[in-house]
Parts: C-alpha cells; sequence; structure tokens
C-alpha cells in the first residue's frame, strides 16, 4: 500500500492550493523512490513521458495562441454583445446549455469545447453578460461564481459524457483492467452503464445552474468606487 502514497501527496496538495506542477512532480517522485526505481530512473521516465506526449503538448499552446489572438481582435466583446441581444439568456441557462452541447459531443466522440479554447474565451464571457443585462457592474464575487460554474460545466459535460463512447481511453483502461482480472465484460456494456450517471450529473448540473440564477438575481449590486 506504500506504493500508493502519491494518491494522498496529490490530494493533500491540491487541498492546501500549492503549485499542481510541484504537487504531481513531488507525487511521482515519491511514488517511483518508494516503489524501489532509482532516482535517475524516475527522472528518466519523466522525460520520456514528456517526449511521448510532445505533439499533445504542442496542441495545447496552440490552441492558447490562437485564442489569445482571438481575444486580442475583440472574440469576448463580440459574444457579449450577441448575449446582450437575447433577452430571455441566463448566465445559467447559457452555462447548462453549454454543458448539454459538450456532454452530447463527448458521448458521440466529438471534440468541440475546452477550458482554453471555449470556456475562457466564450462561455464565461457570455454568462457574464448576460447576469450584467439590466444590473450594470457585477460584483467580483459573482463574477468568480460564474467563471466557476462555467469551468464545472466543462468538467461535467466532457468526463461524463466520454464514459458513453467507448473509444475513449477511460472506458478502455476499465476494459483491459476487467480483462486482467478475467471478468467478462464489454465496452458496450460499461458505455451503456455510463448513461444513467451521465443524466445524473447533468441534473445536479442544471440545479446548480439554477442555484446560480436565483444567487445573481439576490446579489447585491457592484460597490461603486469612491468619489473624489
Amino acid at each position: 500500500m506504500i506504493k500508493l502514497i502519491g494518491i494522498p501527496i496529490i490530494a493533500f496538495g491540491f487541498a492546501l492550493g500549492m503549485n499542481p506542477l510541484l504537487v504531481v512532480l513531488a507525487a511521482g517522485l515519491s511514488t517511483g523512490l518508494v516503489a524501489g526505481m532509482p532516482f535517475d530512473a524516475v527522472v528518466a521516465q519523466f522525460g520520456q513521458s514528456f517526449t511521448d506526449s510532445r505533439t499533445v503538448t504542442f496542441q495545447v499552446v496552440l490552441v492558447v495562441m490562437v485564442i489569445g489572438v482571438l481575444e486580442r481582435y475583440g472574440l469576448q466583446a463580440r459574444a457579449e454583445t450577441l448575449i446582450r441581444r437575447a433577452t430571455a439568456a441566463t448566465a445559467g441557462r447559457i452555462i447548462l446549455l453549454y454543458t448539454a452541447m459538450r456532454q452530447i459531443g463527448s458521448a458521440l466522440g466529438l471534440n468541440i469545447g475546452g477550458h482554453a479554447s471555449a470556456v475562457r474565451p466564450l462561455v464565461a464571457p457570455m454568462a457574464e453578460a448576460a447576469a450584467a443585462m439590466g444590473r450594470g457592474d457585477l460584483d467580483p464575487k459573482v463574477v468568480h461564481d460564474i467563471r466557476a460554474h462555467a469551468s464545472a460545466g466543462e468538467n461535467v459535460g466532457n468526463f461524463f459524457g466520454e464514459d458513453i463512447f467507448i473509444a475513449v481511453g477511460a472506458v478502455l483502461l476499465m476494459k483491459a483492467f476487467f480483462d486482467s482480472q478475467k471478468v467478462p465484460v464489454s465496452v458496450w456494456a460499461m458505455a451503456l452503464w455510463g448513461i444513467p450517471t451521465a443524466v445524473v450529473a447533468f441534473a445536479a448540473m442544471a440545479w446548480r445552474c439554477w442555484a446560480l440564477d436565483r444567487r445573481i438575481r439576490r446579489a447585491p449590486p457592484a460597490p461603486r468606487p469612491p468619489a473624489r
């Protein structure tokens, strides 16, 4: 069991708000050393993993660069203008709609979102603009609450939606584990039983979005800066 020391290190590190990169690095080093691997071998494994995933890293960096250019030329402003024209839009409804799109897309194996490519430049600004309609400037606590829910919508939609897709890594990993334990189970069965969980997760997100809109309606207006 001592070889699982990396799990509590990650749990406590994230709970204390420490740097995620340092926490993961400490967990990996601790796990490797406790398992009897030489220090040089552990470091070499880190380097090999980074080399093997450099194409994934490049894709992430490229997306961030493209989104940065789009934001520089008014992507967020256009999104906010579009939402202001939709009188029935609320922050919770926008986030819930994105969650549904993300979950359905992930269930079909389509990557149509992401924190860097959708939530940061589009979903969060649109939700903030909807919340600000008729209220003016939002209190910083409300803004952070909206952004947190937008990120949660991405996580819920992607995580629980992809478990319905039979070719996703998580389902294939579970299939390989069950095969190693001589437990007969098909990927179709695992995907099928992922549907009720996805439905419950979406229902929970819908309740959270409803509660978010209720808090926004009851929130006091943003404090005005003192007059000079």
